[in-house]
């Protein structure tokens, strides 16, 4: 599997799909977030860096100004936000290489704005408005690892979706 839909009906549930994205998550996976302001690219970088075992006390919010947070659960995550970026080149001074190609997830937000800097191998996570709290989450894995992991994720969505079902 290389390409899965997800509807999200409200900030929970995209938090949530990230936490379960998390546990498909290996070292030096990257995962790309693409979306307009308020699609919800940083409400799903969260959930993955809670579900990676960053505490749900520490506050993941979008590092703009800061350009990169770095925090630490089962795995290192580096969290980059190119909003405020011009291109690949300030990226490339940031020292993106060392960032991008180290046993690190990176969860990078405005992926667009750095394109070219950014390994071709990842998770490209295309979100979109579709209501008023729901969004559109259409995620392309390229490589075998993150092929592999994405296939993961789909099996725990549907698991997650099986239990609440069952739950009800």
């Amino acid at each position: 599997m290389d390409r899965l839909t997800i509807e999200s009906t409200s900030p929970d549930e995209t938090r949530a799909a990230g936490r379960l994205l998390a546990k498909a998550l290996f070292p030096g996976a990257c995962i790309a977030l693409y979306g307009d302001l308020g699609a919800g690219k940083t409400v799903l970088a969260g959930g993955v860096i809670h579900g990676i075992g960053v505490p749900d006390e520490t506050p993941v919010t979008s590092p703009t100004f800061v350009i990169i947070s770095e925090y630490e659960g089962r795995l290192a995550v580096h969290h980059v936000d190119a909003y405020r970026l011009s291109g690949e080149a300030d990226i490339l001074e940031l020292g993106s290489r060392e960032l991008f190609f180290e046993e690190a997830v990176s969860v990078i937000e405005w992926a667009e704005r750095i394109e070219g800097a950014i390994p071709d191998e990842r998770l490209s996570v295309k979100m979109t408005v579709s209501g008023s709290e729901s969004r559109h989450i259409e995620v392309t894995a390229k490589g075998s690892a993150h092929v592999k992991a994405l296939g993961e994720f789909a099996s725990s969505l549907a698991g997650d979706s099986k239990d609440k079902t069952e739950t009800a």
